[in-house]
């Protein structure tokens, strides 16, 4: 009885995602946090959730880091290219 009423009155799944998301994105208060805690402590469906939602964001986190990584790789490389060109042409 107290996971329905917690889930229906106090903090619905679909606002405690909406929490999650928002928690990644940026600070929530401490009062949000305190009500997601609860409902994580209570929610098996909103837990995984969770994991899912931490996993993607390590995704896309190392694939924005390799893209960046690249990028400057190639920028150093044309400036490579650039200046043996140059003492070819010296």
């Amino acid at each position: 009885m107290l996971k329905k009423l917690i889930h229906t009155i106090f903090l619905p799944c679909s606002e405690a995602t909406l929490l999650m998301e928002k928690r990644n994105a940026e600070t929530i208060s401490s009062k949000e946090n305190w009500k997601l805690s609860l409902h994580l402590k209570i929610c098996k469906w909103c837990r995984a959730y969770k994991r899912k939602l931490e996993i993607l964001d390590d995704i896309l986190k190392r694939k924005l880091s390799q893209r960046a990584e690249s990028e400057i790789n190639d920028s150093d490389i044309q400036d490579f290219k650039n200046k043996m060109l140059e003492n070819l042409d010296s």
